[in-house]
Order: C-alpha cells, then sequence, then structure tokens
C-alpha cells in the first residue's frame, strides 16, 4: 500500500501583542531539539534594571513572567533539568489552553493552577534559572505550541512558528566594532550597532548577500550551536526560494533555505582572540552585539574588533 505524503502542519502566527510585554526574543539561540527550525521561541522580559543581557542569579532578585498567551491553563508540572552550579534543581512546565492550540511555557516557577485564565501580560509566576541554559543566557520564558492530540509533555515536537506582518524588526549592518558596555567571565555586550529607536520596535544584525546588501536579521548561536535563522526586515529582500548565502562582517557564515540558515563552521574573534560566537537575537532597546564563551577577557570600556572567518568553504 502506499503512503500519501503528509503535508507540513500549519505554522502557528504570533502577532505583536504577544511580543508586548518583552524586550528581547530569539527564535534560534538554543542548541535544543525544541528550537529546531524556529518552532519555539525565547522571550525575555527585563529584570528590575531594564536589562536582558546579563546573565540573572538563582536567587537573585525576581523577575516576573508575564504571559504571552491568553487562554485557560489545563496543567503545571515540575519537570527535570540537567545539573549547573548556576541553576535551580528543577524546572517548570505550563500548558495553557489558547482555543487553538495547546501552549508549552518553561523556565517559570508557577503562580497559577489548572483551571485559571490568564491574558497576555498576566504574570505566571517568578523566571527559574533552568539548568537548560548556558552560563551567559540571561532568564527568560520559552513557548511552544502543539495541536490538541499531541505529546504536550515531550520536549520535541511543537508546531512552526511565524512571525505577523505587523511585528516590524530593523536590520541593522554592522562592521564588527563596538565599545564593551556589559560584561561579565562569559560575554561582553558592546554598543555597536546602535538601535535606532530604543524601546519603540525590535532590531537585530542584518545578514547580507554577498554583495553586501541586507537580506534580513540574522538570529541564532553563531557557530555554537547548529543552525540559525533569518527573519524578515522592512527593506530587505530575502532569498526566494533555493538556498542562498549569508554573510556577516563581510564574511560567509551559512547557507539560507528558506528562514532557517546551516553555519559554514565560521570562527569568531575578539581583539585577535578566539571566543565561542556571537549570540544574536532581536532587542526592543538594545541592538548591540553579545559576545560569549568561557573566560572572556573584554572589560567595560574596551573597543572591540570582532573578525568573522569563514569556515568551509
Amino acid at each position: 500500500m502506499w503512503l500519501l505524503p503528509q503535508p507540513p502542519p500549519m505554522a502557528v502566527t504570533l502577532s505583536a501583542d504577544a511580543f508586548d510585554p518583552f524586550r528581547r526574543f530569539s527564535l534560534y539561540n538554543s542548541p535544543f531539539d525544541a528550537h529546531d527550525r524556529g518552532c519555539a521561541v525565547d522571550l525575555y522580559p527585563s529584570d528590575a534594571d531594564g536589562d536582558t543581557l546579563r546573565p540573572n542569579p538563582e536567587g537573585g532578585p525576581r523577575i516576573d513572567a508575564p504571559s504571552p498567551v491568553a487562554g485557560e491553563v489545563v496543567e503545571t508540572r515540575t519537570v527535570r533539568a540537567p545539573s549547573q552550579p548556576y541553576a535551580a534543581d528543577d524546572d517548570h512546565l505550563i500548558l495553557v489552553d489558547t482555543g487553538e492550540h495547546v501552549a508549552r511555557l518553561l523556565h517559570v516557577e508557577p503562580a497559577v493552577s489548572a483551571g485559571d485564565r490568564v491574558a497576555v501580560g498576566d504574570s505566571l509566576g517568578r523566571l527559574v534559572r533552568a539548568g537548560f541554559f548556558a552560563p551567559w543566557v540571561a532568564n527568560h520564558l520559552h513557548l511552544g505550541f502543539r495541536d490538541y492530540d499531541a505529546n504536550h509533555h515531550r520536549a520535541a515536537g511543537s508546531l512552526p512558528l511565524d512571525l505577523a506582518p505587523d511585528l516590524s524588526a530593523d536590520a541593522l549592518e554592522w562592521d564588527g566594532t563596538g565599545t564593551v558596555v556589559a560584561a561579565g567571565d562569559t560575554f561582553a555586550v558592546l554598543d555597536a550597532p546602535a538601535h535606532p529607536a530604543s524601546g519603540e520596535r525590535f532590531a537585530g544584525i542584518a545578514a547580507t548577500d554577498a554583495d553586501g546588501r541586507p537580506v534580513g536579521v540574522l538570529d541564532g548561536g553563531v557557530p555554537h550551536y547548529d543552525c540559525g535563522g533569518l527573519l524578515r526586515s522592512p527593506g530587505c529582500t530575502t532569498p526566494a526560494g533555493g538556498a542562498a548565502d549569508v554573510f556577516l562582517c563581510g564574511e560567509r557564515v551559512g547557507r539560507a533555505e528558506g528562514r532557517d540558515v546551516g553555519w559554514t563552521d565560521p570562527v569568531v574573534l575578539a581583539n585577535g582572540d578566539p571566543v565561542t560566537g556571537i549570540a544574536l537575537a532581536l532587542g526592543r532597546d538594545h541592538a548591540g552585539a553579545k559576545l560569549v564563551g568561557e573566560g572572556i577577557d573584554l572589560p567595560v570600556g574596551t573597543e572591540v574588533a570582532v573578525e568573522v572567518q569563514s569556515g568551509e568553504p
């Protein structure tokens, strides 16, 4: 008996309203299967100082987790997380029936229970620093969606996500230079590229084609996570169909197939020294590059020149 090919699952479109409570987001900046092909989004509310870039110590000041969805809570449960010296012992899963899908929310110690109704922006509880986070990652909320008849507890299997056309994000050209404005043992945040409209809309670092023309906003951990994403931006012509090379700081870093980008194993240097990579995301207040790795020695005020060296030809 011949089996007919199944159509791909329909994407869940995230409206601009879902992002209103958050200052930063990324679909691809994660090493975990749940984010494959951008099927989940990490949403960063700010801490008490308005920051979304510095790692937040577990046991530090409370960071509230606003809900990005409206609906009825159907379950909360505690789940196991990798053991890390800087993380909480457990993570948590919240399931919300949105009326169309079941939303999966992670990294929140729930202050809600089954049967509660939530609106966008309502508090779900306190963000936890989960063992799933790399040491340079700030606290955030993880969001994905499943069909009603799907397994809601396993990590992988969420539906594809799409961004609504009214969610505008600027693609910012960057020459690889900047001054460190925030730093720690595992990260350094630069002041460049500068956000053109801080607080008004999202922006991120542009990917370009071979001729230097912006083709969208680059999202993901380059090259330390397996793949990244190319998100649409006004004024950018994204590659139509097929595959296209993607460039950063004038060097080829990956190959785009649709929205997904497979890295070509580039090497990232900061003032001549190798770093693990660049953590790329879209920010509402800050768009400067975030360099990450173990033992980064780039204090605040350091002028930095980032060089990207292409990997495989």
